[in-house]
Parts: C-alpha cells; structure tokens; sequence
C-alpha cells in the first residue's frame, strides 16, 4: 500500500476510529451518572485524563519514531489503544474506568504524533492542504459515529457494550497499517547528532507556527470542551435520551465537519495561489463568525433554531481543521516535521481539551452548563486573532522551510 490516495484512505479511516474511540464515552455521561453516582467534575475528568496522557506521550513518542518505522507507531498504536477501550467495556468502577481511559492516550499518541506528517509527506506541498483537510474530515465523522454507537449501545445493552462495538475494527486497521511504506525522503536522515530535545525548542521560533498553535490550542479548548458536553446539554435542556442526543449531535457534527473541512481546504488551496497567506486568513475569519453563532445555538428559544445555529458555528470553526495542519508542514523544515507535529500535539491539548471538560464540569456543578458552554465559546474569537497575527510571517517562513530541503527533494 504505497500510492498517496491508498495512504490516505487508510490513515482517514484509521482517524475516524480515532475519534469514535474518543467520544464514544460523552454520549454515555448519563448513564455511567446514574449508575456510578459521580458528578460532573467527575464525568469531565474522564476526559481530561485521556487528554493529559495523550499529550505528554506525543512527544516522547515522536522522539523515538523518527529512529524507525512510522508505520509501525501507527500501527503498534492503534492497537494499544483499541486494547485499551475494549477494557474501558470491561470497567466495574470509576476508578478502572479513569485508567482505562489513560491507557487509550498512550496509545492514540503513537498515532497521532505520526500520522499528520506521514500522510503530508506523501503529497507535494500544493495539495497538502486539500489532503489534510480530508484527513482532518475523520476528526467530526469519526466523533459523529462515536456520539450515535454510544447511545444506540447505552440504550440497548448499557453502556459498558459501546466499548465493544468502538474497540474491535482498530485490529483489523492495525494489521492493514503493518503493510503501509514510509513516504519519500524531503531530506537527510534525523539521528542524535543533528536532533535533539532542544529541536523542540527550535520548533518554536517560527512565529506562524506558534500562531497556528495557539489558535488549535484555543479553538480545542472551546471545541473539545462542546464535544464532550453537548450531548448532556441536549438530554438536560431538551430532555433527548442519550441515543436521541447522540443522533442529533452526530448527525449535526458530521454533516458541519464535512461542509467546514472539505470547504476550508479547497478554499485556502484555491486562495493561495494568489497569496500565501490563505490558509490562516480562512481560518481566522471562520473562527471569529464562529462565536456568534455559537452562542445563539446555547441560547436559543427553540430546538430547531439551537441546532441550526449550532451547525452553522461548527462549519464554520471547521474550516480551519486542513489549512492551519497545512501551515505547520509549510513551514517545518523536513527533519523536524514529525517533532513539530508532536509539539503542537502537546500544546493544543496542554492548553485546551486536557483542560475543558473538567474545568467546564468544575463551573456546572456551581453555575449550570448553559452559563459553563457559553464562556467556552470566547475562545473561538481569540483564536482567530492568532490566526491573523500568524499570516504576517507564514510567507517569509515557508519560503526559509522550502530552502532548507535539498534540491530535488518534494517540499
């Protein structure tokens, strides 16, 4: 399996596992709080437990793989972390509940510390953002599938089966990743004498790199914090079931995931042929509109006008999911690809969704959830600012990255 678009097929639906894996548990908040009698700090937790794993395994994990097989990280991680949710099925208390979802971070690290750059790597810098923008798809399509099997599973068999029915396929993708072949070089081999730790640091002088995480660190600080709760939010404020809430969100995520990835990335390919700065310039309006919307969707008089709101605010946050992954792999020079990924890995969960559920959970249980979401949605605004700071320097910066591969090389 070599051809670009095989890659990509493959990666896509190894991502859409990703995130049904993720958020197959919100959809289940209710009925894992009836039965274990937590609170909501304890349910946002859950969340964030996964996160605050997953992205301090990122790096150390990206530092080991630029020595080997990539796709063996992904594969070794993919069935980690399908080991792990199988387990999180198998959970008699919060407690193991809490270390199974830790577990799954250790796992989706090896894989997403990886994939990005692996699947950049296999397109010329033109169609990268079209690329990443389909890759990037799988994040609401595979949230979608994992919001309706956790309700669909909860309601019917209870809501330990849903993790059965999330953890078996990631075998069968694991076996498949085995038989991937690493991309072409862009550049000399990375060994200990020309990368170390301290590349991370190096990282961090590209000031749009730094923009473009900043504003994924914010937008995933608003968004991961949604994802987690509006499912909740549905069954307390519209009085929807969990397998109710989990259609109308999915169903709602999927169909804004699509339109705002898929338009964001052939938007900011079609507009950086007449300037390079597109990709950060199609982001960052797209997050500012984002906040209205979003917070006409949570307070709204009316079903129909909440969702439609709603769905409005996440295309239009969507948009940014291939373009600002595209800047990262425009400016990175080749042998630092891989660390950076991992970096902003670290960062946009260290700062955003290893944070939001418990922070909003902490904030419902004393002011409500309606007024916790709402606050969240700020966010969005001021990561469209970065977003506008960013396009100052990214064409100045790509052009160094572009220099710094060798000649005849696929930058």
């Amino acid at each position: 399996m070599s051809s670009p678009r095989s890659v990509l097929a493959l990666l896509f639906l190894i991502n859409l596992l990703n995130y049904a894996d993720r958020q197959v548990l919100y959809s289940l908040f209710p009925l894992i709080q009836g039965e274990m009698g937590v609170n909501d700090f304890a349910l946002g937790r859950l969340g964030s437990a996964f996160m605050l794993v997953y992205m301090c395994a990122a790096p150390v994990v990206a530092h080991w793989a630029r020595r080997g097989r990539r796709k063996d990280w992904i594969a070794g991680g993919l069935a980690f972390w399908s080991l792990a949710t199988l387990f999180s099925g198998l959970s008699r208390s919060y407690a193991q509940l809490f270390a199974a979802r830790s577990l799954m971070g250790v796992g989706e690290s090896g894989y997403g510390a990886v994939s990005p750059a692996f699947v950049a790597e296999h397109f010329p810098k033109e169609r990268r953002g079209g690329a990443l923008a389909f890759f990037s798809m799988a994040i609401p399509v595979g949230s979608a599938l994992g919001y309706m099997l956790g309700g669909w599973a909860g309601e019917r068999w209870g809501w330990r089966s849903a993790f059965f029915f999330a953890g078996a396929p990631g075998f069968v993708l694991a076996w498949l990743a085995f038989h991937l072949k690493e991309p072409p070089s862009e550049g000399p081999a990375e060994d200990d004498t020309t990368l170390r730790w301290s590349s991370y640091l190096a990282i961090y002088r590209v000031r749009s790199y730094v923009a473009s995480t900043l504003a994924m660190a914010l937008m995933t600080f608003s968004l991961g914090g949604l994802a987690v709760w509006m499912p909740t939010f549905l069954n307390r404020f519209w009085g929807m079931g969990p397998q109710q809430a989990g259609l109308w969100f999915g169903g709602l995520t999927v169909a804004a995931g699509v339109l705002g990835s898929s338009l964001g990335g052939w938007l900011g390919d079609k507009l950086l042929k007449f300037t390079g700065k597109s990709y950060f310039l199609v982001s960052g309006l797209g997050l500012i509109l984002a906040v209205p919307f979003g917070l006409w969707g949570l307070h709204a008089a009316d079903l129909k006008t909440a969702l439609g709101a709603l769905f409005v605010a996440e295309t239009l946050a969507f948009l940014n999911m291939g373009p600002l992954n595209g800047v990262i792999a425009w400016v990175t020079a080749a042998p630092l690809r891989t660390m950076a990924f991992a970096a902003n890995i670290f960062v946009i969960h260290a700062l955003g969704d290893a944070v939001s559920p418990a922070v909003i959970g902490f904030f419902s249980d004393r002011f409500g959830l309606k007024a916790s979401l709402s606050w969240t949605m700020l966010f969005l605004g001021l990561a469209g600012a970065f977003c506008l700071w960013g396009a100052r320097f990214v064409e100045v910066e790509s052009s160094a990255a572009e220099k710094a591969a060798p000649k005849g090389r696929m930058a």
